[in-house]
């Protein structure tokens, strides 16, 4: 029975100090999802204020809905918690009552058998009426023992008795700390509703509009596509250019064995006839695949390569020759490989793009509201090529294209991960 009750008190003892633990952790995490929830409060409040992009409000409050469903689960798990320790608890407190009754029942017998002996003949009496000297002795201790074990007894009560009023007021405590929880979870769980209720308004308003941003969808993958066209163009003219000097060259060198074929194929080369020079520049750009340097000092990508479904509208889908990286206001766009400018272009009022020669690669940066450099200039690794405009809507976006011949890769399979 004792080594039953040690073990059910080792276990109680180890299950508080892992649930206190846990407890803790469960009320950190909670604090940090609020955090964040109130980040992306004052988001959505910075978009509706500068913004009118229903589709960013949507996205930010899809996610403010993910971490009020976090936050209500964490809840939960605190309730849950609490529950297995008010239960602990109680059992605890069940188990001083039992007991304390038959303490109390037995001292309450011992008294009445002491208030019946009571007297100091009655004790004397039964000492005398010994019938030798080794069980008078034996009567003189039982009598000292009973009386140890009566005031033992009674310290215990007192002592069981104490802790039981601790207990109480400890599941009290838990009581009211459940309560509320379970208030709050209610609150959250509203609030939840609530923000649900918005994100339907937002979507409802998104559909409203959905023609309109499939109509500018459409007319700036146009626009993108005609730039793309000149893109292509000057690498084409770039290749044939190169390549008439090349065939000039050859021509030049052995006047005598360059048949006019060979000239007129080296001519309608679709690819750069590079020479030894120019093939180790493009040999090194291609050593340094997935490790070239970013064309800005800090950004990320936010709109990636190739045909990418549009954020709210799935069925709509935007193709992109390169990738969009989102950077700070006033950054400029830097070179992410030396090699020479061959081509500076103005494709809007408001914008121009920088073509660098590495080789037969071309690395093309678009957006610049401004640029430092002009065709035929030498850049290096990280050498500043001009400012990257910053649109109406306060955003700052770099299009970087990457170009092997006239052909575009992906430009995040080349860059520095």
């Amino acid at each position: 029975m004792q080594k039953r009750v040690v073990t059910l008190l080792f276990i109680f003892l180890t299950s508080m100090a892992w649930s206190q633990l846990t407890q803790e952790e469960l009320e950190q995490r909670k604090n940090k999802i609020q955090e964040e929830i109130h980040e992306k409060e004052r988001m959505l409040q910075e978009v509706r204020g500068k913004e009118k992009s229903v589709g960013k409000l949507l996205q930010i409050q899809k996610e403010k809905i993910g971490l009020k469903e976090k936050l209500i689960v964490t809840t939960e798990k605190q309730t849950k918690l609490l529950s297995n320790d008010m239960y602990i608890n109680q059992v605890q407190i069940n188990k001083l009552k039992k007991d304390l009754v038959i303490l109390k029942d037995d001292y309450a017998q011992m008294i009445v058998k002491s208030y019946k002996s009571r007297s100091q003949q009655s004790r004397a009496m039964f000492l005398l009426s010994s019938k030798n000297f080794s069980q008078a002795y034996k009567r003189l201790q039982y009598m000292k023992q009973y009386s140890s074990y009566r005031k033992m007894q009674g310290d215990e009560i007192k002592d069981k008795t104490t802790k039981l009023a601790d207990y109480n007021a400890k599941l009290s405590g838990q009581k009211t700390d459940k309560e509320k929880l379970l208030a709050e979870q209610e609150k959250q769980r509203a609030d939840l509703e609530k923000e649900k209720q918005e994100q339907e308004k937002i979507a409802n308003s998104l559909k409203k509009d959905k023609k309109q941003i499939a109509a500018e969808i459409k007319k700036k993958q146009l626009e993108s596509k005609k730039i793309d066209a000149q893109i292509q163009k000057m690498i084409r003219d770039a290749i044939a250019e190169a390549n008439r000097k090349a065939a000039a060259a050859k021509v030049k060198a052995n006047p005598k064995t360059t048949t006019a074929a060979e000239t007129k194929k080296i001519e309608e080369s679709t690819k750069i006839m590079l020479t030894p020079e120019g093939q180790l520049i493009s040999n090194n750009f291609k050593a340094n695949k997935g490790s070239l340097n970013w064309p800005v000092e800090k950004g990320a990508i936010t709109l990636g390569y190739g045909d990418q479904p549009h954020p709210v509208y799935k069925s709509l889908t935007i193709h992109n020759s390169g990738v969009e990286i989102t950077t700070e206001p006033g950054s400029n766009a830097r070179a992410v490989f030396s090699g020479e400018v061959t081509k500076v272009i103005i494709t809007s009022p408001l914008t121009k793009l920088v073509c660098v020669q590495h080789g037969d690669f071309f690395t093309i940066y678009q957006n610049l509201g401004s640029v430092n450099v002009s065709a035929g200039d030498h850049v290096s690794a990280k050498q500043s090529l001009g400012k990257i405009r910053t649109n109406a809507e306060g955003k700052t976006i770099l299009k970087f294209t990457i170009s092997q011949n006239a052909n575009f890769v992906n430009p995040t399979l080349w860059l520095k991960r």
